[in-house]
């Protein structure tokens, strides 16, 4: 007689009716980039001692694929930071097809030039890549790192790989907002679509962040003097607003939690390098899997996810004029 197949496992669902199919996975905290609205330029990071092992960081994404998630990014931090990154995509990649659709990572870009091909053969074919300027002193300067050509050079290797790109753009007063139009019209001469995020309170950093906050209304109006802008039903998983700019053949998204709040639709958790697993980026709500997987194994994994589920916010809790939490964004991954 052959054995019944076993019962698939549940959906990750939280108390809200929210389905849970989007995992972001932060391999490191540690970032070769200091850059002023997301660090402070003394920074402690974890221990290396307190990592995820690459082969548990693979087996805990197993979990959530057999789960439902569909989709599984890897960022930091910096993930490329993180010795053996390429081999951890490769493993995680095996997947797509067999529940998992798509694998993504974001990028500062810097380390690019060398990853790309790697990071290709694992099966990603898509990466978002922070940039907030062209302007290379501006660049030195928000970064705190001289970067700027490795940076560019990095993203023409990913696109030469093959590789689809995003660039990310931090809205900054006084910073880069009179650079919109000049990065949309960069993006879509490489043929790149474009994100622009409001600035995130987390952690604390050597800064004022009321100083550079800029609301997206501002990003979006300055951007409809010059383009057409039309309202776009794509999406890509996580909480961009879509709109087509037909002069340039690109979409640009708008990320606004504070001035748009998103959290009605989430569709995301975040799993941190030492193996926490935060519900909200702007709330403190986590349980630990690297101790259920160390103490009991995929299964106490399974049982920590329910226990996630219950405890899942409805809602983040973003004041600019102060941290909502105090992990930075490298903690948890953006």
């Amino acid at each position: 007689m052959i054995a019944a197949a076993p019962a698939p496992l549940p959906s990750l669902v939280d108390s809200f009716g929210r389905r849970i199919s989007y995992l972001r996975v932060s391999v490191t905290d540690r970032c070769d980039f200091r850059c002023r609205y997301c660090m402070a330029e003394a920074m402690t990071f974890l221990p290396r001692r307190e990592l995820l092992s690459l082969e548990e960081l693979a087996l805990i994404v197993d979990r959530f694929v057999d789960r439902g998630v569909t989709k599984v990014r890897l960022t930091g931090g910096e993930p490329l930071v993180r010795r053996g990154l390429p081999e951890l995509a490769k493993r995680v990649g095996r997947r797509i097809g067999d529940g998992l659709d798509e694998l993504t990572l974001t990028t500062n870009g810097a380390r690019l030039t060398e990853a790309a091909g790697p990071l290709k053969e694992a099966g990603i074919r898509r990466i978002n890549v922070s940039l907030d300027t062209l302007d290379r002193d501006r660049f030195a300067y928000i970064a705190r790192r001289d970067a700027f050509d490795e940076v560019v050079a990095g993203i023409a290797a990913a696109k030469a790989a093959g590789l689809a790109i995003k660039i990310n753009m931090v809205a900054l007063k006084d910073l880069n907002d009179d650079a919109f139009v000049a990065m949309a019209e960069w993006c879509g001469a490489q043929g790149f679509d474009l994100s622009i995020i409001e600035t995130m309170p987390l952690g604390r950093i050597d800064e004022d962040r009321t100083d550079r906050f800029l609301p997206l209304t501002f990003v979006r109006d300055r951007l409809a003097r010059r383009f057409t802008l039309t309202p776009s039903d794509r999406s890509t998983g996580g909480p961009s607003r879509y709109v087509y700019v037909e002069e340039l053949g690109i979409h640009i998204g708008f990320i606004s939690p504070l001035t748009h709040n998103f959290c009605a639709s989430c569709n995301r958790v975040r799993l941190t390098a030492e193996g926490k697993l935060y519900l909200c980026l702007g709330q403190s709500d986590c349980v630990d899997l690297k101790a259920a997987l160390r103490g009991g194994g995929p299964g106490a994994v399974d049982k920590a996810l329910d226990q996630a589920m219950r405890i899942k916010p409805r809602a983040h809790d973003f004041h600019i004029e102060r941290p909502a939490v105090s992990r930075h964004m490298s903690v948890t991954g953006g």
